[in-house]
């Protein structure tokens, strides 16, 4: 059933808009690959073009090792799971899955057979003749992926597929989806510009921005060693701050942030100027006496978030307030309080230096 997906430098053109510019990627077979990324940088066009809904300008599209480039979207062998749904009004649940099927030329038994296994593979045996005004939006969106999976096609594509449902239904619809792919092995190429969607269902994630690849890696890869500022904000929060880059041993590079000194991957860079992302969790704020090797600040802000604490901590020296999540909500700290903070590696990367960001 699965395929792997190529793109060999393919690029995207309307007239003199660039909307996939010179891309190359690899995903392989039986993995969930996500294109992720803001509106408009190319991720959708990019999808469309595997499923042959657009044809690329530039550059050669294989899957599962086929050149697919100039193909119709009828000789690729994918199935796309659209925004939408797309689901017939007027056809019940078994007549939807088995469109795809009977559009095909498989025999009204063959089909309802096959279009049966696969609705109990999604999850919604005993709903067959229930028509989709009479189904959840949950239950909508599995019929979609049932109509998807029962024509067997090398790739499976997701645009957007959660977009329309609420937080909680996403996160369930979600994970169903990702343990299908991983039980049967699918190819599945998801595209999305939700972060935490993405960081939760991928095997690798490839970052768009501007028609253009950012990074691609593991979702762990691109979160704890973001490329740039782009992919730092892109990946969720982070604090961005100007830091000096002493000197660089075996990889290593001990950097000066204030009035502390860390000890970090240093990722490519030379010592001199450079930046430091840092994720709401790695702070860890102290009062009282100040500890050694700790920034001073301030609290600034501070709001109740259930089962944890958000603060904007002033940094002396800073114009740029750190943001900080703190799992301790029985003694918050009060806006106006002096605050030690302290920073370990996990969850801070040094990127390249740039004019945004300045002490003060």
């Amino acid at each position: 059933m699965s395929g792997g997906v190529v793109f060999q430098a393919v690029s995207k053109r309307y007239g003199g808009v660039t909307a996939v510019d010179n891309v190359s990627f690899d995903i392989a077979a039986g993995t969930l690959v996500t294109l992720l990324g803001p509106s408009g940088c190319g991720k959708t066009t990019t999808l469309r073009m595997i499923a042959g809904l657009e044809q690329a300008t530039a550059g050669r599209i294989f899957i599962d090792g086929v050149d697919v480039t100039t193909k119709s979207p009828g000789e690729r062998d994918v199935s796309m799971v659209f925004q939408s749904y797309a689901l017939f009004p007027h056809l019940n649940v078994l007549d939807n899955v088995c469109y795809g099927l009977r559009s095909s030329g498989v025999k009204r038994i063959r089909a309802a057979e096959q279009a049966r296994a696969t609705i109990a593979l999604v999850g919604l045996t005993g709903l067959e003749n229930r028509l989709p005004s009479e189904l959840s939006g949950g239950q909508q969106q599995r019929v979609a992926l049932a109509r998807a999976m029962v024509l067997e096609p090398r790739v499976l594509l997701f645009d957007e597929p959660l977009s329309n449902l609420d937080a909680r239904l996403r996160r369930h619809v979600r994970d169903e989806i990702r343990s299908l792919q991983q039980s049967l092995g699918l190819t599945v190429v998801y595209v999305t510009h939700d972060q935490s969607e993405a960081l939760a269902i991928s095997d690798r994630i490839i970052v768009m921005n501007n028609a253009r690849i950012a990074q691609g890696g593991s979702p762990r890869e691109l979160y704890e060693s973001p490329s740039d500022r782009f992919v730092v904000n892109f990946m969720g929060e982070a604090s961005i701050l100007p830091v000096t880059i002493q000197t660089i041993d075996d990889g290593i590079a001990t950097v000066r942030l204030g009035g502390t000194t860390l000890r970090l991957p240093n990722r490519g860079l030379d010592t001199g100027p450079a930046e430091i992302a840092i994720r709401p969790h790695a702070p860890r704020l102290t009062g009282g006496t100040p500890e050694p090797n700790t920034l001073n600040g301030t609290i600034r802000r501070a709001v109740y978030g259930g089962d944890h604490m958000e603060y904007d901590v002033t940094i002396d020296g800073f114009s740029e307030p750190l943001f900080v999540v703190d799992a301790r909500v029985a003694s918050p700290y009060v806006v106006g309080a002096g605050v030690g903070i302290a920073l370990t590696p996990s969850g801070l990367a040094l990127l390249p230096a740039s004019t945004r960001a300045r002490p003060k």
